[in-house]
């Protein structure tokens, strides 16, 4: 009886303390980082099986050269202009071996461009001496190198350290590539007349290597759900920038969805897609690439469809409504054992900076379901921050770069820091208006179409600042009519078919001139000045008559009755007819002219015009019937 009573407590004293160092290894080897483990919250259990998912890495690297040399002569110079892009992506395919490991098997794309520019000009005579001209020569070199494979080997590793962090490594195997070249001359202004060539090598060979890396190693392992990990890691050295992202189970069903990402195209370049950073999001009005990864952890082909929604949880100001499908989407995938397949949409991101009431969108939430069979097998969900368009403000005759410095702040408290103002003038290495100083120290100006050029100069600059295709102007006074001679002059097309500028709103902009003007250009001879004359904008107005789809809005003050050659009302400087001119869409306020900037303008009229949701209309304004521009 005795020993029997030993036993009993021997199996209890083993219960106990097995119980104590199993909760103990669960809160040491999973606690979440920065975080600590309830003693009474024992950790989910953990499963047998390998790691299976997909671990996706990309290496990108791009150089420039520029170099100008003066030739032996002294009569001329070379420019050389070099540009390199390398770009590396591969897609593993991790799969749960039956011992317990896991093994990877890769789809790699490579792409390495290499293009060179040499342009040489020098001044010769043909005659001994008595004529000189420009003879010049150009030579373009071009190589590349390409290479796609499927099912390649690649070693995929997790390891986890006792204190529940854990690190993430690939390592890619070499691929074989294709490479070839071409090279182009041309010549202009040789005495005897020199026939350019092109020279090209055929496409050989060649071995691509493979690439590696390993996380930090400051991810940890959430204890709750310990059969999970995911996470992304980024490493940038010189112009290299690696990264490595995974989407990683245990125990997970064959044929799942591993990963939802988002890319969009890196201005200028189109066509060039990136990744969008959760930090920094995308802009309203860029195309964003949704990509929803599916693994098929399976020895057999599977055929799937995902569907691509819109999803809401709701807020203080409304509930919650049901997913709504993004470009009424679903893209069937056939995927082949022991593999993982990207599946994509591109999608318009125009309008999803606001919600249809104007309220301010700070997130959007794309859902992929994916079903096999009709069946929802499963789903990811993942949040997309949209910015609003950057808006480029211009000041007119008489103004600075001061007069929008509020503006900034106002669109913060509209929106959020993520609506930018860049106002032309503010940096001045990208750009800067002349419009005649002040009043009180009047300067030389320029005319309108010459003041375009600088703004062309910093809608590039915002473009570049905001990875933006699209952006919205606001003129006041004759800052509306350099916004007008720069969009039916220099505005490029973009391909997606939308305007660069979506919409062109101008406060007291004189489209059919000031009679004060008159007055004033007769007293000074300014160009700044004749850029706001009758006479000027009646030549302006036959010359500039193409709006190229962009939205024009008006804003007009008539608040006294201007009485320079005759009593008209208006905003002290330019009437009511001159600011509204024909365009369809204006609205008047009475703000004098310098206070049309004003809060109040800002949301009476400004703010309803920009902060358009999804279901406004994002489309070119093509006029049904073309205005006369001469015309009221």
């Amino acid at each position: 009886m005795k020993r029997n009573k030993n036993i009993g407590r021997r199996i209890i004293c083993v219960m106990f303390f097995t119980n104590i160092l199993s909760s103990m290894f669960s809160v040491y080897a999973q606690a979440p980082k920065g975080s600590k483990v309830a003693a009474n919250k024992p950790a989910a259990a953990k499963c047998s099986g390998g790691w299976s998912g997909t671990v996706k890495y990309t290496r990108t690297q791009s150089k420039t050269d520029d170099k100008k040399v003066d030739r032996v002569s002294g009569r001329g110079q070379d420019r050389r202009h070099w540009e390199m892009k390398y770009r590396y992506k591969a897609l593993v395919a991790v799969l749960d071996k039956p011992d317990g490991n896991s093994e990877g098997r890769a789809t790699i794309e490579h792409s390495l461009t290499s293009n060179e520019t040499i342009e040489a000009v020098e001044k010769n005579s043909c005659d001994r001496g008595k004529t000189w001209r420009d003879m010049r020569g150009t030579t373009t070199s071009k190589t590349e190198t390409s290479g796609n494979a499927e099912g390649e080997q690649a070693n995929v590793n997790v390891g986890v350290n006792n204190d529940g962090t854990y690190t993430v490594s690939v390592a890619l195997s070499q691929i074989k590539g294709r490479t070839k070249g071409e090279q182009k001359s041309s010549y202009s202004g040789q005495c005897t007349p020199k026939e350019g060539r092109t020279l090209t090598m055929p496409e050989t060979d060649t071995s691509i290597d493979g690439n590696s890396l390993t996380s930090d190693g400051k991810d940890r392992i959430d204890a709750s759900n310990p059969n999970k990990i995911s996470g992304s890691y980024s490493k940038t050295y010189l112009d290299v920038t690696e990264t490595i992202t995974w989407n990683l189970e245990r125990c997970g069903a064959p044929l799942r969805l591993t990963d939802v990402a988002f890319e969009d195209m890196k201005y200028p370049n189109w066509n060039d897609w990136g990744p969008i950073s959760e930090q920094a999001g995308t802009i309203d009005g860029n195309l964003v690439k949704i990509k929803a990864t599916v693994l098929n952890n399976s020895g057999q082909t599977k055929y799937a469809d995902v569907k691509f929604k819109e999803t809401y949880k709701g807020d203080k100001w409304d509930g919650a409504r049901p997913d709504a499908s993004l470009n009424d989407s679903i893209v069937s995938v056939r995927v082949e054992p022991n593999s993982a397949r990207d599946v994509e949409i591109v999608w318009d991101s125009s309008g999803y900076a606001w919600y249809d009431d104007g309220r301010p969108r700070m997130v959007q939430r794309i859902k992929a379901e994916l079903e096999e069979n009709n069946k929802k097998i499963d789903e990811e969900t993942k949040n997309l921050k949209i910015g609003p368009k950057p808006v480029i403000l211009l000041h007119g005759l008489w103004g600075n770069k001061h007069q929008f410095e509020t503006w900034q702040n106002i669109f913060t408290t509209s929106h959020s820091y993520d609506w930018k103002a860049f106002t032309v003038g503010e940096k001045p290495e990208n750009g800067e208006l002349k419009t005649g100083g002040t009043i009180a120290d009047p300067q030389p100006g320029l005319s309108a179409e010459e003041n375009a050029l600088q703004l062309k100069r910093y809608i590039e600059y915002a473009q570049k600042e905001r990875n933006a295709w699209h952006v919205d102007v606001i003129g006041h006074s004759t800052g509306g009519l350099i916004a007008r001679s720069y969009i039916n002059n220099l505005m490029p097309d973009v391909p997606d078919g939308r305007p660069q500028i979506s919409h062109l709103l101008t406060l007291g902009t004189p489209h059919l001139g000031s009679k004060c003007a008159d007055i004033a250009y007769l007293a000074s001879n300014n160009p700044a000045i004749q850029t706001a004359t009758s006479d000027y904008a009646e030549e302006f107005n036959k010359r500039n008559t193409s709006r190229k789809g962009v939205k024009f809005s008006a804003l007009a003050g008539e608040s006294v009755p201007t009485i320079c050659k005759g009593v008209s009302w208006g905003d002290g400087v330019v009437t009511v007819d001159s600011a509204v001119w024909n365009i369809a869409d204006n609205s008047k306020t009475k703000s004098i002219h310098t206070d049309l900037m004003s809060t109040k303008d800002f949301s009476d009229f400004v703010k309803p015009r920009l902060a358009i949701g999804p279901k406004g209309n994002h489309n070119p304004d093509f006029p049904a019937v073309p205005v006369n521009p001469n015309t009221k």
